[in-house]
């Protein structure tokens, strides 16, 4: 486990509806997101591998579809400064993922149909009104980076 990473179990509560899932509450984390997205990845797809300086993203995978989630923590002051970590996420094991900055992830479609994901981020995209610098370093492109996603 990664120092500061929150991974929190979703429960799906079926009926003959269909089901309906509790995302996150107040009262159970001290996580305060500022907008939101949806994002639906296609089979052997991957986002990432990016990281933030500011900005925590608050992840939630339900499905439908599954993703390998990856995090490596590059924080100087932290504990498990070094350390990678890999995870099933979305329909098979659906929680929600607090990722705080310094903290480099990203995530690779694993299911036959494509996964969505939701981000709840504590920052707004580009700042208020869109006029500020992107808070992101990107790995990806990267064809050196030790964060890579196969």
């Amino acid at each position: 486990m990664i120092k500061d990473v929150i991974i929190k179990e979703i429960i799906k509560n079926h009926d003959e509806r269909g089901f309906l899932a509790e995302l996150f509450r107040d009262d159970e984390l001290d996580f305060k997101g500022t907008m939101a997205y949806a994002s639906f990845t296609n089979p052997d797809i991957i986002r990432g591998p990016h990281e933030h300086v500011y900005q925590s993203d608050c992840f939630v995978f339900l499905g439908p579809g599954s993703f390998i989630l990856h995090l490596w923590d590059r924080r100087d002051n932290s504990t498990t400064n070094g350390e990678k970590m890999e995870i099933e996420v979305g329909e098979n094991h659906p929680c929600l993922v607090i990722v705080p900055p310094g903290v480099v992830h990203g995530y690779k479609c694993i299911s036959d149909i494509p996964a969505l994901s939701l981000n709840f981020p504590d920052k707004l995209y580009k700042g208020w009104e869109k006029r500020e610098e992107v808070d992101e370093i990107r790995w990806e492109k990267n064809i050196d980076s030790p964060y890579q996603i196969k």
